[in-house]
């Protein structure tokens, strides 16, 4: 495999005019006494993604990037050099009691009208872009009888009925042996819950309990739901059978077959753009990530939200460090004490683990040039875009309005996706600078890469190099563009995600911060 050489001149990108370091573009790297156009040269070999000091920086210095100081010099940095992470000291992070609230609120852009993408409509007025079967579940114990099930359900019953895409299981870890009343206990329960009513499952959700689990099926569907049908059998408990397994996957069967006849009378029709839910996240980030990927993923937010959609961006650890940048952008007083108190949340929740938000970095991000959790932080954030916040979601809570939402999540890409999934996301899109073939099995997964590199070595995983933006061989502006378009022709079923292709998802993971007893 021959990987396109970029490496024709030494290049570097300097983000801000008040950053004094800057990042290498090349592929391999540049050698030590390599000199930039500009005159700088390198005293150390620096890899790709890796920072370059611009300017001798005292001990104490501040090392700045974003136009922000992501770090403090433990010993004199002398100009050219390779920045490496023991060298910083960390800032503190931003006290929660003197953020800017609502201070620079950006002016709402000019509407974008007349886009469209062919979705199903559903009865309580969202939108799925897929048509799916989700058998849904009240504890653990079931996984193994109900695997089974959809295993035959997919085999023997969805070739009848062409226009259902899939039959998902949502299997997880909770519902016994954990203390269901306790304080944080909700979380895990209206997780379950929002799942279930996920857009994409057509509000026809079965339910498959055990009998004698703490979470009962009442606390996952609620009769007076619009969002969910239960008009016809929904529940189905295995300590209900009287001759045993064969039993068991005979009555979820038919159960299933029900609701398989009327997704399957389902069509798409043409709805507004305004009408996707786009749930975006990173993982395996990298240097990069600020530079291409993020802010690309930027640009198409502030688009979608021109054309009236939702947009929900989330992983509390990081914009913790940031999170001055967007208590200013809230919409309303209100909405930024909201991002103050999820802050708050999740502080409390790590001191009483003994942790801090350091402990988010990676050693794949530290690899990728990443120093610590601010500099991830900052450019985590660029993917929300410029439009004012509008909107804050707790974990596992469901979207209230359109708009620019935080959805408070883990930054763990698992229990992210998740908890986006029960906010009520549509759509994903995951950029990745070190790679992963991460995928969700009840929503289509958007990848992007944060460089050409990992785009060339995984062709069939990664769906959109934004590499080329470091390259210059598009702007972020043109990129954005492409991932607008491409959002709406992957939420029509026009095109397939590679994830999708390959059948590729990750398993349903809940946030429990309540005690399993």
């Amino acid at each position: 495999m021959q990987l396109i050489e970029h490496s024709d001149s030494p290049r570097y990108i300097r983000l801000h005019e008040r950053d004094n370091v800057v990042v290498v573009v090349n592929d391999q790297g540049v050698p030590a006494g390599t000199e930039f156009a500009d005159g700088l040269v390198t005293l150390d070999f620096v890899p790709q993604s890796h920072k370059v000091t611009l300017e001798d920086i005292p001990e104490g210095g501040p090392v700045i990037r974003y136009g922000q100081i992501i770090g403090y010099a433990l010993q004199p940095i002398r100009r050219g050099s390779w920045v490496k992470e023991d060298q910083l000291r960390m800032p503190t992070a931003p006290p929660l009691d003197s953020l800017p609230l609502s201070t620079d609120v950006p002016d709402a852009q000019a509407p974008l009208e007349g886009f469209t993408f062919e979705g199903y409509r559903n009865a309580d007025g969202t939108v799925g872009t897929r048509n799916i079967l989700g058998i849904t579940t009240t504890v653990q114990c079931v996984t193994g009888v109900l695997d089974h099930a959809v295993k035959r359900i997919k085999e023997e019953l969805l070739p009848k009925y062409p226009h259902v895409d899939d039959v998902v299981a949502l299997t997880h870890s909770y519902g016994c042996g954990v203390a269901i009343t306790a304080t944080d206990a909700y979380i895990p329960i209206r997780t379950v819950r929002n799942l279930a009513r996920n857009p994409n499952l057509g509000g026809e959700a079965l339910v498959i309990g055990l009998g004698c689990e703490k979470l009962q099926a009442g606390q996952v569907m609620h009769e007076d739901d619009a969002s969910v049908d239960l008009s016809d059998p929904w529940l189905y408990r295995l300590q209900d059978s009287s001759h045993g397994f064969t039993e068991m996957i005979e009555q979820i069967m038919e159960l299933a077959e029900v609701r398989l006849k009327k997704l399957d009378q389902r069509r798409r029709e043409t709805v507004p753009a305004s009408e996707l839910i786009l749930g975006m996240q990173c993982g395996g980030s990298d240097a990069f990530s600020g530079i291409t990927a993020n802010p690309a993923l930027g640009y198409a937010s502030d688009l979608l939200l021109r054309a009236g959609a939702t947009v929900m961006f989330s992983e509390v650890t990081e914009v913790r460090d940031a999170i001055y940048l967007l208590t200013s952008r809230a919409q309303t007083q209100t909405v930024a004490e909201e991002l103050v108190r999820e802050m708050d949340w999740y502080d409390r929740y790590l001191a009483k683990g003994e942790a801090d938000r350091s402990a988010n970095t990676t050693p794949g991000n530290k690899k990728g040039g990443l120093s610590n959790i601010v500099e991830k932080s900052l450019g985590s954030i660029v993917k929300s875009g410029s439009s004012a916040i509008n909107g804050v979601l707790g974990p596992g809570e469901r979207f209230k309005h359109k708009g620019l939402i935080f959805c408070a999540t883990p930054a763990s890409d698992f229990v992210c996706g998740t908890l986006q999934l029960a906010a009520g996301m549509n759509l994903h899109v995951f950029t990745t600078g070190r790679g992963t073939p991460y995928g969700l099995a009840m929503a289509p997964v958007v990848k992007v890469s944060t460089r050409t590199e990992l785009a060339q070595r995984w062709p069939d995983l990664i769906d959109i190099d934004a590499g080329r933006i470091a390259t210059g061989r598009a702007t972020i502006e043109e990129l954005g563009w492409e991932l607008f378009h491409y959002y709406l022709d992957v939420a029509s079923g026009k095109q397939q995600t590679w994830a999708e292709k390959h059948k590729l998802h990750n398993d349903i993971t809940l946030f429990n911060p309540a005690p399993i007893t």
